[in-house]
């Protein structure tokens, strides 16, 4: 057995070419795999491995307390562990060809409530350039869902502030059409026509709505870190992510009614499955208000 995973490590390092933390990763899982083999099957020949006991070796570190992302990772380093026996003629069949991998537990993202976004919106005014273009990125981040990445993206050319729109490119160069409040539009404007030319200085326009203090493009993780601190004056201590005002957005819109199919649209989702997990997020609320407010109820 331990030539057998020596000559494996060889393998992942000169023809596999991966690196000193991915081999000690897979050597790691094997060696766990392979003590349990002998120990608790009685095993001490590779070629003898079914897949009847790859799937009692999930199921026992299962029990555990493995996380479904640990036991998937597990079983990735078994599944690379019998290729390479096969290739090398070591064993006659590859047992863990025919086992899928477990599926991902659905984390719920943290969404803020509505009361915790206005504390945030009413901490925020524009009394200087950095302040004014704060305020707006915020306002604009809730009143439309925009990923991150398309909120920093954002340019001159993509506002319709006429028509009340803005126009965004999301994940496969899809464009999309989104509606702005008048209140967003207004500061939006403020902070264009006032303040905006005051961050671009001297410099050369690149057409980007949010500029940085040196009037280059605003980076995403610039606002990851503006919401985080944020959100810590406010006293939220939830765990925040560079989607928490989407999240949110997309939640209180469901909480208030609004069609899945429509926050889909909004969102630029591809698959309306993926915006369903809102339901889920909005089921969470309403269970916790029932049980806060009935009689009854868990409080």
């Amino acid at each position: 057995m331990e030539n057998v995973i020596l000559e494996y490590r060889n393998y992942l390092i000169s023809e596999r070419m991966k690196s000193s933390n991915t081999v000690s990763s897979y050597i790691s899982d094997i060696e766990n795999y392979m003590y349990y083999l002998e120990n608790e099957k009685k095993i001490d020949d590779v070629s003898l491995i079914t897949t009847a006991d790859i799937k009692d070796y999930l199921a026992y570190v299962k029990k555990c307390g493995y996380t479904t992302s640990s036991i998937s990772r597990s079983l990735s380093s078994i599944k690379s562990f019998h290729k390479f026996l096969f290739l090398e003629n070591v064993s006659k069949n590859n047992p863990a060809s025919s086992i899928s991998s477990p599926k991902k537990e659905k984390k719920l993202p943290d969404v803020l409530s509505i009361d915790e976004v206005m504390k945030v919106l009413n901490s925020l005014n524009a009394d200087t350039p950095i302040n004014a273009r704060n305020q707006v990125m915020v306002e604009l981040d809730y009143a439309t869902g925009l990923r991150v990445s398309e909120l920093v993206d954002l340019k001159l050319s993509d506002l319709r502030l006429t028509s009340k729109m803005i126009s965004t490119r999301g994940k496969g160069d899809k464009e999309r059409l989104i509606p702005v409040n008048d209140y967003c539009l207004k500061l939006l404007r403020n902070y264009i026509i006032n303040f905006r030319p005051l961050l671009l200085k001297e410099k050369r326009d690149n057409g980007y709505v949010f500029l940085n203090s040196t009037g280059d493009h605003y980076s995403r993780q610039s606002y990851f870190k503006l919401i985080k601190q944020l959100c810590k004056d406010a006293g939220i201590q939830k765990n925040i992510s560079p989607h928490t005002l989407r999240h949110s957005f997309a939640t209180h819109l469901l909480e208030a009614g609004t069609d899945l199919r429509i926050i889909q649209e909004l969102l630029g989702h591809e698959s309306i499955s993926t915006t369903q997990i809102y339901t889920h997020l909005s089921n969470k609320t309403i269970k916790s208000i029932y049980n806060n407010a009935h009689p009854r109820g868990d409080k």
